[in-house]
């Protein structure tokens, strides 16, 4: 066989394997393309109990409730479409509050409940950190 030939077949095997790497990767991410679920993204279709997931929306108004031990809360996320109930047991980041964005890092209880190991506050791009918002001229100087 010429050298022009063997590298033309070995051009095709590595093109074919990169494929085929790229098409296992896709296969196997394809239920954990989507950066998290909305809760209308769980109507008619919830996820498995034991599946670990991120859930996220915002927190609804006057949801939040605090329990005696001071670590437990429970909140209602939302979308727009659909509610749902999540439990966690830990610190919250300084960002959360109602009628904010948050993502929930956990797993659905049989009952449809989300119970959450972790939870990432989002904020807009308006956001200052609290050391600023109090400083004006610093404000105005970065503007």
């Amino acid at each position: 066989m010429k050298a022009k030939h063997q590298r033309l077949v070995l051009a095709a095997l590595a093109l074919v394997a990169v494929l085929g790497a790229a098409g296992l990767a896709l296969s196997a991410l394809k239920d954990q393309a989507a950066f998290f679920y909305a809760p209308g993204d769980l109507v008619g279709k919830p996820v498995p109990a034991d599946k670990h997931v991120r859930l996220g929306g915002m927190v609804q108004k006057g949801s939040i409730q605090r329990e005696a031990d001071g670590v437990s809360i429970r909140f209602v996320v939302e979308d727009g479409v659909s509610t749902v109930p999540v439990t966690f047991r830990g610190v919250t980041p300084d960002l959360f509050k109602e009628d904010s964005g948050v993502v929930a890092e956990g797993r659905f209880a049989p009952d449809g409940s989300f119970i959450a190991d972790n939870l990432l506050a989002k904020h807009d791009e308006r956001y200052m950190p609290p050391q600023l918002s109090g400083n004006q001229h610093i404000t105005q100087s970065l503007e």
